[in-house]
């Protein structure tokens, strides 16, 4: 495994995020297109309804199996950088960063988190700057 960087740091799962998601909407599409032709024969109209219906739900649940736990996790990540910022400088996070600042503060070393944190919070840094301002990258391989 490579190292982690700004540059490779997102996580793609070709399976989840391509394959997946387009067999879900591909499968939304053509439910739909039979319930449009079912309109006039009754006795297919209830079977369309309800395949449009499984479709949606499972639209659903792939964003929510998604989102669900990324919010648990941002919240853990809050938590174990207002932890670390503490034992570094005896103080919480400042209340001004955002969670997606916080996020993307995870990635600094010791040496460049309380300095770019401060400056994040003065600034209102983006979380993208704030990552491309790392000079150390300091990997995050647990992040789903």
């Amino acid at each position: 495994m490579q190292p982690q960087t700004y540059a490779n740091h997102r996580r793609f799962v070709p399976m989840y995020h391509a394959v997946l998601f387009l067999l879900i909407v591909l499968t939304l599409i053509g439910s739909g297109v039979n319930l449009y032709e079912s309109l006039g024969d009754h006795q297919r109209l209830y079977s369309a309804s309800l395949i449009v219906v499984l479709c949606i739900i499972s639209l659903l649940l792939y964003v929510f199996c998604r989102v669900f736990p990324l919010k648990a996790q941002d919240r853990a990540i809050r938590a174990e950088e207002n932890l670390r910022h503490f034992a570094l400088t005896g103080k919480l996070l400042d209340v001004r960063l955002t969670i997606r600042q916080i996020i993307a503060l995870r990635f600094a070393p010791d040496a460049e988190f309380v300095p770019l944190a401060q400056r994040a919070a003065e600034e209102g840094l983006a979380p993208d700057a704030i990552k491309r301002a790392i000079k150390n990258w300091r990997a995050d391989t647990y992040r789903v």
